[in-house]
């Protein structure tokens, strides 16, 4: 009889003892937030420059931090071509090579960097087609109404309009600005919002703005009224737009 005892508890299986379970639950939570971190910041990251260069040259010479990581560039590596000389921060977390050519806008570049879901609109808008002779003090952008936007430019200032959702894609170009697109709002749309926003960036900006366009040539009548009348103002800029014609 002790002999069938020994032999049943030699075939009964062992129990795992409890610290299995707390070692395999984490890791089978934890797996899913490992493999995007490997993905965002591999393992095998490269310190050599030259190839830092071509990576930073295939993406039209700039590029953010989260971007150069994802590229497989080392951090030791940027901060030694941001302190040789070969990168230069435009801002927090975004670098250009210094050979590349600089940006005509190069605040615009850190928007299409930082905020690519935002639009240039008004003076900035303005300034970005030539049809005026105010220089921003920040740059202004819109995003549609009704939606969170937490747009950070550090260390460039930005105020940032809400725009009707319905209208807000009219009148939209993309550009590219320093490898990265950027959308801005044409010249007949643009003048259209400063008739809008009158009382916020002062009635002779929009005066000025209507002037400009019109001799440059940078607006048709039609276009120019068929914004206004999708904004509502038409009948603030007809007036204007009549004496000078």
């Amino acid at each position: 009889g002790a002999r069938r005892r020994r032999r049943s508890r030699q075939l009964s299986p062992r129990k795992l003892p409890d610290r299995v379970t707390f070692v395999v639950i984490p890791w089978i939570i934890l797996l899913p937030f490992a493999i995007k971190w490997l993905y965002i910041y591999p393992m095998s990251r490269s310190r050599d420059v030259p190839a830092a260069i071509r990576a930073f040259r295939r993406h039209g010479g700039a590029l953010r931090t989260t971007q150069a990581l994802a590229l497989g560039i080392h951090p030791a590596t940027l901060y030694e071509m941001r302190d040789s000389g070969r990168l230069i921060e435009l801002a927090r977390g975004l670098y250009r090579l210094s050979e590349a050519r600089e940006a005509s806008h190069p605040d615009l570049a850190v928007v299409g960097a930082k905020a690519p879901d935002a639009a240039v609109c008004l003076i900035s808008a303005l300034a970005f087609h030539e049809i005026t002779t105010q220089v921003p003090a920040v740059i202004h952008l819109a995003v549609p109404r009704g939606s969170y936007y937490g747009i950070k430019l550090d260390p460039l200032p930005a105020k940032v309009y809400r725009f009707d959702p319905k209208t807000f894609e009219a009148g939209l170009e993309n550009h590219l600005i320093g490898g990265n697109p950027v959308r801005v709002y044409d010249p007949p749309r643009t003048v259209a919002d400063c008739f809008k926003f009158r009382n916020k960036i002062g009635l002779d900006v929009a005066l000025e703005a209507l002037r400009l366009a019109r001799e440059r040539k940078k607006i048709s009548t039609k276009e120019l009224l068929q914004h206004a009348r999708a904004l509502r103002v038409e009948r603030t800029l007809q007036p204007y737009l009549e004496a000078l014609s």
